[in-house]
């Protein structure tokens, strides 16, 4: 399949509001809306955004679909963001009308649950995925975004992430390939389905939450022995917050799942679930990570249109 690619999104543009998976809290609902509006965007919330249930879903699956759909068929809507992650998107996999998501193509903004679903997109019919902040995630935050990323990944400005950004070195190297990936623990649950994540031959994002060491080397150990870690040119790692205290456990328990790959890899970047400041990746363009005594990743190419 072939590469998007995408208009620039630019102050002053509309950006629908979807939950595809859990409900949000009013409160952060509130705040993400105000922050987005004063950065100069124009939230708009879907129809079913602030439903509660049943269980633990903001809507019924049909009404999560519509919501979704909705905002990419909607000509008026620039970017397309979901306010929170949590669960409940795998249930839209095989839902999703791909032709009409094709036919208006925008940015689509998450992380977390919603992995399976921005991955499934790019795999099916191209369209990149925007893996960073969430309305209600991030932006009710003071602190939750990292502006220039987001900005340079809607306007498609070059761009590169370091040792300020959280990045640091675990295997010396370099790496180009096309950037990919997401939440560990959905990569892993998506393995023996339809919606199986294409990771081979990538250069590979991974990051969780509140995941113990011992679970992540599962995690990883399972993923190498499906065959996905096959061709990988490079992997970074997330901030991996709440998986481990001290982060030297966790490093060792994935050097123990990866022993025998020699391939460049860092650890921490902050995007998808951070304290502060989540960077914006852009999945599905070419991007190097170069590892020496500091880490860097850089994205070498834009999803927007020149």
């Amino acid at each position: 399949m072939g590469k998007v690619k995408l208009k620039a999104v630019q102050p002053g543009a509309t950006i629908g509001l979807v939950a595809p998976s859990s409900y949000a809290m009013d409160e952060r609902v509130e705040r993400g809306i105000a922050a987005l509006t004063a950065w100069g965007y124009k939230p708009r919330l879907g129809a079913h955004a602030r439903s509660r249930g049943p269980l633990y879903f903001s809507g019924t699956r049909e009404e999560r679909l519509a919501d979704l759909h909705a905002a990419f068929a909607d000509e008026s809507i620039d970017a397309v963001m979901c306010l929170r992650g949590g669960y409940g998107s795998n249930y839209l996999l095989d839902g999703l009308d791909l032709d009409l998501i094709a036919a208006h193509p925008k940015p689509f903004f998450a992380y977390s649950d919603l992995t399976g679903v921005q991955l499934y997109l790019l795999d099916r019919i191209g369209l990149p995925a925007f893996h960073g902040p969430m309305a209600a995630a991030d932006f009710f935050l003071a602190d939750g975004v990292h502006r220039e990323s987001f900005d340079a990944a809607l306007t498609g400005k070059a761009y590169s992430v370091g040792a300020d950004e959280g990045l640091r070195p675990m295997r010396a190297g370099t790496a180009r390939g096309v950037l990919y990936g997401g939440c560990l623990s959905i990569l892993t649950a998506l393995l023996g389905t339809p919606f199986e994540p294409k990771t081979e031959g990538k250069l590979l994002f991974l990051e969780d939450v509140g995941e113990k060491p011992y679970r992540i080397d599962r995690m990883l150990w399972q993923m190498r022995r499906a065959g996905k870690f096959e061709g990988v040119t490079g992997i970074v790692f997330g901030e991996m917050l709440g998986c481990a205290a001290p982060d030297e456990l966790l490093e060792q328990a994935i050097g123990n799942a990866l022993d025998g790959m020699e391939v460049p890899m860092a650890f921490g970047l902050r995007s998808g679930h951070v304290l502060r400041h989540n960077v914006t990746l852009t999945f599905g363009v070419e991007a190097e990570l170069t590892i020496a005594k500091e880490a860097r990743l850089t994205l070498r190419e834009t999803a927007i249109e020149a």
